[in-house]
């Protein structure tokens, strides 16, 4: 049945690929693979395989990949993606021999993938099990990590009816969790050749702090340190929430950084900011214009993770849509985070509840209760800044983890 899936599944993609250019990209991209992998592969080389779904995935396996490096600096690196917001992002990877994009999980992809590849070594980031990949990689006896995986109770594996499709767990060498309620579900079916290590997205947001850029206009714009509200990765819905409590509380300066840089949404943002001195990052003039604006909108990519270094308090967009964006990257900085509500999957967003260094909203009455408690009690925005930026640096150290424990599984 899985494997009727997926032809009707691969299918589906190709038609989709007429109507829409990110499917298109997508399609275009693995039929592209096989091509890239005959022209690239060296024959006898040795490769480590790191497959990430999209951008966030890689991010989470990023940390390993560098460690790998380092540790194994003459072993080849393959890096396979499945979703064009990775690859088209990340395709010139540095540390990365090959980049290509993942073909669908049909047997045919995966014994012709795995023919021209032939990997020592399987490193699959959170989210991945497929199911033929999986199976042929371990009729070949190579060693597959799950990496930052995290399980919960509504997964088919634990379902009556996902029983079948559970087996392909049991193909794994090893994972690697990211809390306790992940070992013990994989411990309800039989499965404990696991460790809980945490996530090594917080090793990597770490790096990112320590390399943060130096940005000279944004501290032109923050000027003497006034109250600097940050937004990364908004969509309209956040952006309605809390533009409107900035519009009155105009003492603060307001940077936004939303998710979808197009000109219609950016002008939508303008439209809301009812009279305030705006100017867009790109249409920066000279430095007196910039220090005098009460608004930065940052309409280019790249300058989020330092930008948030130069605020008082954060939002982290996604919560009223299919899921909050990157809430350690804000919190590195010791800034509390305000998000929406769809978060329940997101074990940082209940963590940073947990230690009062988040904060979940849920209609703008909620978001100006938040604020206005951090306006009138700075010892409560400063505890809550010490939570947010702590929690992240207490779950620091999962890369080594993970390192050791293959290292020593191999002695």
């Amino acid at each position: 049945m899985y494997n009727v899936i997926f032809y009707i599944f691969e299918f589906g993609v190709f038609v989709a690929s007429f109507f829409n250019e990110k499917v298109k990209k997508m399609w275009r991209g693995e039929r592209a693979s096989f091509r890239l992998l005959k022209e690239k592969v060296e024959p006898g080389a040795d490769y480590a395989w790191f497959h990430a779904a999209s951008l966030g995935e890689f991010e989470q396996g990023r940390p390993i990949i560098e460690e790998f490096r380092k540790v194994y600096p003459d072993r080849k690196i393959l890096l396979t993606f499945f979703s064009p917001s990775g690859y088209e992002v990340r395709k010139d990877y540095e540390l990365a021999d090959i980049v290509c994009y993942l073909p669908i999980d049909t047997p045919t992809n995966a014994i012709r993938f795995l023919r021209i590849v032939r990997p020592s070594v399987a490193f699959f980031i959170k989210y991945e099990f497929w199911y033929n990949y999986m199976h042929i990689l371990r009729h070949r006896g190579v060693p597959v990590y799950s990496v930052s995986s995290i399980f919960r109770p509504d997964q088919v594996f634990f379902r009556w009816y996902g029983k079948t499709y559970a087996h392909v767990l049991k193909c794994f060498t090893h994972f690697f969790v990211q809390n306790e309620q992940s070992r013990e579900l994989l411990a309800s079916i039989g499965i404990h050749n696991v460790d809980v290590t945490g996530d090594t997205r917080f090793d990597r947001v770490a790096t990112i702090a320590h390399q943060s850029k130096d940005l000279p206009a944004i501290k032109t714009f923050v000027g003497k340190k006034p109250p600097v509200f940050i937004a990364g990765s908004s969509w309209l819905p956040d952006e309605k929430i809390f533009i409107p409590y900035f519009n009155e509380h105009r003492d603060w300066k307001l940077i936004i950084a939303p998710h979808v840089i197009a000109e219609s949404h950016i002008e939508l943002i303008e439209q809301q900011l009812q009279g305030r001195r705006v100017v867009r990052y790109t249409q920066i003039n000279n430095a007196a214009d910039l220090a005098a604006a009460e608004v930065l909108i940052i309409d280019c990519f790249g300058l989020l993770s330092s930008i948030y270094k130069y605020g008082t308090v954060a939002y982290v967009g996604g919560g009223f849509g299919e899921g909050i964006h990157n809430l350690p990257e804000a919190a590195v900085w010791n800034l509390p985070v305000i998000f929406g509500p769809n978060n329940r999957k997101f074990r940082e967003a209940q963590e940073l509840k947990a230690c009062k260094g988040g904060f979940e909203i849920s209609s703008a009455a909620d978001f100006a209760r938040v604020m206005d408690t951090f306006i009138s009690d700075a010892a409560i925005l400063r505890a809550a800044s010490d939570a947010a930026g702590g929690y992240v640096r207490s779950q620091s150290g999962a890369t080594e983890k993970l390192l050791q424990l293959i290292r020593q599984s191999k002695r």
